[in-house]
């Protein structure tokens, strides 16, 4: 199963707490907290958790549905990025992974689909994506 961006998010927080607790961590090194707040990790958590809920349901062979729940995903991440300023360049090539791979587990064949459109298979979010 696609590992979701904000798992590997709170695990880099842990991880620096933990660096912090054992002093193995300058604190003025420390910003994994400060770039991914609690408000970030749970919008985010909130958009990806109806985006698997719709993508459960899609039959891969209808593109419309299929571009119609990436639309629907990218643009409550622009929704959330909008109001916390949170992602920038690595974050957004995770959620752009995630999303193809959520895609590919449940049967879309995400290269034939964005080529059948005259797509590149990394723009697959772009006619939408603000982030």
């Amino acid at each position: 199963m696609a590992e979701r961006p904000t798992t590997s998010w709170r695990e880099g927080i842990a991880r620096e707490a933990e660096q912090l607790a054992a002093g193995t961590l300058d604190p003025g090194c420390a910003c994994m907290a400060d770039l991914y707040p609690d408000d970030l990790l749970a919008a985010t958590d909130i958009v990806l958790d109806s985006f698997d809920e719709e993508v459960a349901e899609l039959d891969s062979d209808e593109d419309v549905r299929v571009f119609a729940a990436v639309e629907r995903v990218v643009l409550a991440l622009n929704a959330v990025d909008d109001i916390h300023c949170g992602y920038e360049t690595d974050e957004r090539e995770a959620l752009c992974a995630y999303i193809d791979q959520a895609l590919s587990e449940h049967g879309v064949d995400v290269a034939a689909l964005t080529a059948r459109h005259g797509l590149g298979r990394y723009e697959l979010t772009d006619k939408w994506r603000n982030w």
